[in-house]
């Protein structure tokens, strides 16, 4: 038995140190790599794009506060062959570019309101799926300043722009492509007077309705952030509501009616308080003075579980989250409490969580494309 043993071992050994040689070979290197490279060029997420289902992708789940693998605000919605992304935050596009997102079938941005972490990579969504293919202007909905924001990231992009042009061709990347067309949603100002987190907020308002996908647009309470909105999607007997930032709302009850999937900011104020207590212990003032801001303006994940049971919604994914949990530890105290008003039918979302919703069906089928 031990020579047996011994024979194994030295043929692991032996095989070990061939393998550590061969791979300084440089022909071998380069197989490795080539074989690599088509496999990569070969892949793509077209299967996202089937017209069989609604499909609700996750590609930015955290908050402005660092987390070393979630994206800033980033949901995309996979519906007649296309998709649409509602907010587009740090890191969000690069997550989109590895899960192989054919980018050129983007169908529209569709921006909740403008904090930094909603918007930040508009610009690269706009540069990347212009040179993916994209065959017209990039459609950007949002509340009126849309155009306003639409016209930086345009100014800040513009020598980028004329250097690709340039070094690729205009057949190839046509310049009137590049551009970005602002689509202002006027919802706030059709009725007077100061939404309540109790009222009922105006609206909603359809923006797009073509191939069996209706869009409807409505008003969320994000002040001193107004107007903010939220977007429900609609298609082939299947729905998924996204919230944007708000507080618990009844427009947002009202918007979700019957949703398959309700995908809401959730804020764990708990954890928001320590996190201000141990700030003001430790002298950051400044830290201390923003935590203990922002709860007034979010919506807790107990309180989005009560936004859901409301609304008779069958998955409440949390997301958008504030601060965003570093390990399995932190996410059960991120949750606690969802439990004892909505026992099932909700999840914690993550980045490449992706939700399909075959068509007149009532399946709802998780994956997650990490």
């Amino acid at each position: 038995m031990r020579r047996v043993l011994f024979w194994l071992v030295g043929i692991a050994l032996v095989l070990i140190v061939s393998g550590a040689l061969l791979i300084r070979v440089p022909a071998l290197q380069d197989r490795v790599v080539e074989r690599v490279l088509a496999a990569a060029v070969r892949s793509s997420a077209d299967d996202l794009l089937r017209e069989d289902a609604l499909r609700v992708l996750l590609c930015g789940t955290a908050s402005p506060l660092p987390h070393p693998s979630r994206a800033k605000s980033c949901t995309a919605v996979f519906a007649d062959g296309r998709f649409w992304v509602v907010d587009t935050g740090p890191g969000s596009w690069n997550r989109l570019a590895l899960w192989r997102i054919p980018a050129g079938r983007i169908g529209a941005i569709l921006l909740t309101h403008f904090h930094s972490d909603h918007i930040a990579e508009l610009g690269e969504f706009n540069l990347q799926t212009w040179v993916a293919g994209r065959p017209g202007p990039l459609r950007v909905f949002g509340p009126p300043g849309v155009s306003r924001v639409v016209a930086g990231f345009e100014e800040a992009y513009a020598l980028d722009t004329r250097y690709r042009v340039a070094h690729h061709g205009a057949e190839l990347l046509p310049e009137a492509a590049s551009r970005m067309q602002a689509i202002p949603i006027a919802i706030l100002g059709a009725v007077p007077g100061p939404i309540t987190a109790l009222g009922v907020a105006p609206g909603p308002v359809v923006v797009h309705d073509e191939g069996g996908l209706r869009i409807t647009a409505f008003a969320v309470d994000h002040r001193p952030v107004a107007p903010a909105l939220g977007y429900r999607f609609d298609y082939r007997g299947r729905s998924a509501v996204v919230t944007g930032d708000t507080v618990k709302l009844a427009s947002v009850i009202e918007a979700a009616q019957g949703a398959d999937v309700l995908v809401h900011e959730a804020q764990a104020n708990h954890i928001v308080a320590a996190i201000r207590d141990a700030a003001a212990q430790a002298g950051r003032n400044r830290i201390a003075k923003i935590m203990d801001d922002i709860p007034d303006y979010h919506t807790t994940p107990v309180e989005a579980a009560e936004v859901a049971n409301a609304a008779g919604v069958d998955l409440v994914v949390f997301s958008h989250l504030t601060p965003p949990p570093p390990n399995r530890f932190v996410e059960r105290v991120y949750v606690r409490g969802v439990a004892d008003v909505r026992p099932e039918g909700w999840m914690l979302g993550d980045d490449g969580l992706l939700i399909e919703l075959p068509a007149d069906s009532d399946a709802i089928d998780i994956r997650n494309l990490d």
